[in-house]
């Protein structure tokens, strides 16, 4: 299979938003994506993009994606988060995770980032396994902290 990575264009937004889907299917969470193709379009694509979105295409479908935004570390300086690396089930297997991971830590030396970060849920081991064998460390000491939508609303009230 010849595959093409290469950015994400507005006009993926709607094959972008599905390959979302699927994956909180896949864990376990088919009820929480809230964000829209018209979310996507604004934030990824629009005159102040937040995220930057790379695409594995094969036959004019989109495969994988791995979608990306800038971070700054107080310790470090420059880095990037990889909030998403997305295959899709029936693409596995094939050497896309590594094409589009490969992508993000090209895009991310260019930038001049001096770290890569990202969060794997802890019972995905085979993820867990190919992130190791690339050489990126499983932090498994560090919890991730969230305020969600509502615990803002919740915290904002007592101050």
């Amino acid at each position: 299979m010849d595959f093409i990575i290469r950015e994400a264009t507005i006009n993926d937004a709607k094959q972008i938003l599905e390959l979302i889907v699927e994956l909180a299917v896949f864990e376990k969470e088919p009820d929480a994506v809230e964000v829209t193709v018209e979310d996507l379009k604004k934030d990824g694509f629009g005159s102040h993009p937040v995220f930057k979105c790379f695409v594995a295409e094969y036959n004019n479908e989109i495969a994988g994606i791995a979608v990306v935004y800038n971070r700054y570390s107080t310790w470090k300086g420059r880095i990037i988060h990889l909030e998403d690396l997305i295959v899709s089930q029936k693409y596995r297997g094939k050497g896309l995770g590594t094409l589009l991971l490969n992508q993000v830590v090209v895009y991310g030396n260019a930038l001049g980032a001096k770290r890569i970060n990202w969060e794997v849920i802890d019972w995905n081991e085979s993820a867990i396994r190919f992130y190791e064998q690339k050489g990126a460390k499983v932090l498994r000491d560090w919890d991730v902290v969230q305020l969600d939508e509502q615990g803002i609303k919740n915290y904002l009230l007592k101050i």
